[in-house]
């Protein structure tokens, strides 16, 4: 049973992100190009393995921040490209290394990387990636850039091992799960934001402001992607419909309505999340429980909120066809899928 929620007040339903694919999209050309360029290798299963994942979908968002954010500021060098693709690469290992780690069969509707190869291929490829990633950072010469990224390549590991010891664990307090969604999703956006600045030696307000900028928005983000899992379709979504019940996920519509519930209720979950005894129809179930306690709508809501903040860290910088685009990505992000 799917249930679509929509947000209070939503002016923007049909929000997208053309103006951003038009203002980078040259950028992204060049992305693209170095993507294939240091994806290759003459280890055969490294660049097969790599252009799976590269050519399965997704929009590139990460990327396209960092690219617009450096035209924000005014940057005029081609440091910003490396940086890009760099994040995109980052993105790439960390969907890689997920993907073992939540034994997930498919990423995008198609089948993952360890479903196709093994986990062990799976894991090593990431690391390469990430090699790359890191030099490419060195190639930019900022101390900055690469402060900026390694810090978030080290929070982004503590997210995920912060998330094991919450995975199939119901009593999760919606606190932690938000700490353990600021390291493993709002940190790589958070970078990516804010190296787009720290490029150009911008000021550190200004700075400040897109670390905001992507922190929030990256939270958002993932709310929306927590509550599209009970709500949305799989084409939209980009994995199945109810994967993170099927993995034991612990996510903010669960947290809501395992702490609504009443004691019946709450056996549900620990039956279903904890001891992972799925039935036939638990979905259905668990779906109606998150809608009982209005938990998809106060999550979509949280995303909003954090949204807004995103929004008000842009207010520092001048109305451009580039902010439009950044504050048009809050749009697109909180509204996607409903």
């Amino acid at each position: 049973m799917g249930v679509v929620v929509p947000l209070k007040g939503e002016e923007k339903p049909e929000a997208s992100i053309e103006l951003l694919l038009r203002l980078v999209g040259d950028d992204m050309k060049r992305v693209n190009t170095i993507i294939l360029e240091k994806a290759a290798s003459n280890v055969d299963l490294i660049p097969e393995l790599a252009r799976h994942l590269i050519d399965s979908g997704g929009k590139r968002l990460r990327p396209m921040l960092t690219l617009a954010c450096a035209h924000l500021v005014g940057y005029q060098g081609e440091h910003h490209v490396k940086l890009a693709t760099a994040v995109e690469f980052m993105h790439t290992a960390t969907l890689l290394h997920d993907d073992v780690v939540d034994e997930s069969d498919l990423r995008r509707g198609k089948a993952t990387a360890r479903i196709l190869w093994g986990n062990q291929a799976s894991v090593l490829v990431g690391d390469f990636l990430l090699g790359q990633a890191f030099k490419m950072m060195v190639e930019t010469g900022s101390l900055e850039c690469l402060r900026i990224l390694s810090d978030a390549a080290v929070v982004i590991a503590e997210g995920e091992v912060w998330q094991l010891s919450t995975a199939q664990n119901v009593a999760t307090t919606e606190d932690d799960y938000l700490n353990v969604i600021r390291a493993k999703t709002a940190a790589l956006f958070s970078a990516a934001a804010e190296v787009g600045a720290a490029i150009t030696n911008r000021p550190e307000e200004e700075q400040a402001a897109l670390r905001s900028y992507g922190n929030n928005l990256g939270i958002a983000f993932q709310l929306i992607d927590d509550a599209l899992d009970y709500s949305g379709d799989q084409a939209k979504l980009g994995k199945a419909v109810g994967d993170d019940f099927r993995e034991g996920k612990v996510t903010l519509p669960v947290v809501l309505s395992y702490r609504r519930g009443d004691e019946s209720e709450r056996a549900f979950w620990q039956r279903t999340l904890e001891n992972h005894d799925i039935q036939d129809g638990d979905l259905e179930e668990a779906t109606a429980l998150i809608a009982k306690h209005d938990a998809l709508a106060d999550t979509i809501e949280r995303a909003a909120h954090y949204g807004a903040m995103a929004r008000d860290a842009l207010a520092l910088f001048p109305d451009c066809e580039h902010k439009t685009a950044l504050l048009e990505v809050v749009d697109f992000c909180i509204s996607r899928g409903h």
